[in-house]
């Protein structure tokens, strides 16, 4: 599923359970991360529940970068895929120039999500756009 095709589904459904319920989905349609990847190394601080996260050059675009993500929390699952609808298979100078909390809004996450899971998804693109840059 693309960004658009996110928005598109959540203006349709009125009820938060519902989206809820799609976010988990988009969590099962993630790349898996191998065992040996779910290291410290990799973790993303700043979590609730744990998030690896690890950066790879995309095969999809010269010069992109690709993220591959996953966590121990089945809602967590579905946030990381969105984050990575936002940034994935972008260039290190895009994914610099992206700001993630107006797309974040516009999905409502902002005010439906708990304060520490609304930090998680922060601390995803923090760091995020800190791998691009060490890519750059």
């Amino acid at each position: 599923m693309t960004l658009d095709e996110l928005r598109e589904n959540f203006a349709f459904l009125d009820d938060w359970m519902d989206k809820y319920r799609m976010i988990i989905e988009l969590g099962q349609d993630l790349e898996p991360l191998p065992e040996e990847e779910k290291v410290r190394e990799n973790k993303v601080l700043g979590c609730q529940s744990q998030v690896w996260l690890v950066c790879r050059p995309s095969t999809e675009r010269e010069g992109a970068l690709h993220f591959v993500a996953d966590s121990d929390a089945h809602i967590v699952r579905g946030l990381v895929a969105i984050v990575l609808m936002i940034f994935d298979h972008k260039t290190p100078e895009e994914i610099q120039a992206i700001d993630a909390r107006p797309i974040f809004a516009e999905l409502g996450l902002d005010q439906h999500l708990s304060q520490g899971r609304s930090n998680g998804l922060l601390a995803m693109v923090k760091r995020i756009q800190s791998l691009a840059s060490l890519a750059a």
